[in-house]
């Protein structure tokens, strides 16, 4: 099968958060299932930078408004087409935010250009080369079954990837003239969303079929607490929903082998891990304890559970446990987080930013990760926890209730626990899952096993995979 993979950053060239991730790693995995898959990426800075050998294969006069050319290249593995466009790419800041963190005004045209750009080689204007399918990943790349539905070229499969439904790419109708679709498309079945026009909605109302990246999310979805609005479109299409679990790239999270940790380990040599631990403790000037170390590695914001996380700060300290931070987010969160490592030097400690080596070690040091989101569509830091060894104590929802085992009495007498879940994130939810986690640590036996019980767990693609490329046989041959 030929795919063409359209997102809007990938690992290792642009990051933002998990979307990178999955972006980069699905297509190596799916090359197992004979699927080739060439992914379809802007041309930020940070990507026109690191290319070398180079292939112009498509030129356009007037994509939106701009010149811009389809460069094909290969990067670690993957087949990439880049949409060179300068005029809509080249400048300072990240992918969505200028430098000083606030929204490119045009994004709603940056990200249009982008999905014609697909749509126009899902038609076959790229010499040499048409794929079978079509794989979008969220609202960035929404337009693109939107343009394949409303053109005159014959429709291929196509599929939308949710990686969180709370982005919708969300614009003012009055750009309907300057996108390059017609005035019907503005419609309750196209891609009119409240008076507005939003890229997810166009992208759910007009893919062949929708998924998104746990089975738990695919069902949470289908309700008002977590549909955000899209519940009663996503109902109407459940038959064309469904849910595949991420995976993570074991080749680049191996504690066997990664270049960030000071010192390798696996789960028959674990005792080596604490090595790791030390270091943690002095890059965040945390004492050294018997408690547990705890750590985060997140977006400091509401849907994360950092607010709640943060009222129990000074009690993590009075349970004997130490708490390092790596993240950013929202500015009173941080305030807090801050606040309180200043009333416990040595047991608390933020650094405000993210390090990718750094939440590699912390990761191989801690001993435990905090992950109390208030939705989860899958979440990849729980899977790199089990991974390395690092018990995850989550709230269950989306991934996190599908790839974490909690350590109930059952699951601790048939060794298959790999960490610690509780129900709605409240303070006493989250300070009971807090005090049980202190407890099982105490209790070094207990402990380890679910140490390498989570390490023994299949986070890889592999399966996941094996999913996707299911999915998309059913697809193209459903096109028959």
């Amino acid at each position: 099968m030929q795919v063409l993979a359209v997102a809007s950053e990938l690992y290792p060239l642009v990051k933002t958060g998990g979307l990178a991730d999955v972006a980069g790693a699905l297509p190596l995995a799916l090359k197992h299932y004979r699927v080739s898959t060439k992914t379809l990426i802007p041309g930020y800075p940070a990507v026109i930078g690191k290319l070398r050998d180079v292939t112009i294969r498509l030129h356009f006069d007037d994509l939106l408004g701009a010149s811009a050319d389809i460069i094909e290249t290969h990067i670690d593995g993957l087949d990439l087409l880049i949409l060179d466009a300068p005029e809509l790419f080249d400048r300072s800041g990240g992918p969505y935010a200028d430098a000083t963190g606030a929204d490119h005004a045009d994004n709603w045209r940056r990200l249009a250009a982008l999905s014609l750009a697909a749509a126009r080689i899902a038609a076959g204007e790229m010499d040499g080369w048409r794929p079978d399918l079509v794989h979008v990943h969220d609202w960035q790349a929404g337009l693109v079954p939107a343009y394949m539905r409303y053109s005159e070229a014959p429709e291929l499969p196509s599929l939308i990837t949710i990686h969180n439904i709370a982005f919708q790419g969300r614009f003012d109708a009055g750009i309907l003239p300057h996108i390059g679709l017609p005035a019907h498309a503005y419609a309750i079945d196209g891609i009119e969303f409240y008076g507005g026009i939003s890229y997810l909605k166009a992208g759910l109302q007009t893919s062949w079929a929708i998924n998104t990246v746990s089975p738990t999310y695919a069902e949470e979805i289908l309700t008002p607490e977590f549909g955000m609005g899209f519940e009663g479109l996503l109902a109407a299409r459940a038959e064309h929903l469904s849910g595949i679990v991420n995976g993570i790239d074991t080749d680049v999270w191996d504690p066997r082998a990664d270049a960030a940790l000071p010192t390798h380990y696996s789960a028959a040599t674990l005792k080596a891990r604490s090595a790791n631990k030390r270091v943690v403790e002095q890059r965040f000037g945390l004492d050294e304890g018997d408690g547990p170390l705890l750590c985060v590695v997140s977006r400091l914001t509401l849907q994360k559970g950092m607010d709640v996380l943060a009222d129990l700060a000074d009690e993590i300290v009075g349970m004997g446990a130490r708490l390092a931070v790596l993240g950013t987010g929202d500015p009173s969160l941080e305030a807090e987080l801050v606040a309180a490592a200043g009333r416990h030097p040595g047991r608390i400690a933020i650094n405000r930013g993210y390090d990718e080596p750094l939440s590699h070690l912390m990761q191989a040091g801690s001993d435990a990760i905090l992950i109390p989101s208030r939705f989860e569509p899958c979440g990849l830091t729980q899977l790199y926890g089990l991974r390395y060894g690092c018990v995850p104590v989550v709230s269950r929802t989306g991934g996190l209730n599908d790839t974490v085992i909690d350590a109930n009495p059952a699951a601790l007498s048939a060794g298959a626990a790999t960490g610690v879940s509780f129900n709605a994130v409240t303070i006493d939810n989250l300070r009971r899952a807090l005090k049980r986690t202190v407890g099982l640590y105490r209790n070094p036996k207990i402990w380890s096993g679910m140490q390498k019980q989570g390490m023994k767990s299949d986070v890889s693609w592999d399966r996941s995979a094996g999913l996707y490329a299911g999915l998309y046989a059913q697809l193209i041959a459903n096109k028959g």
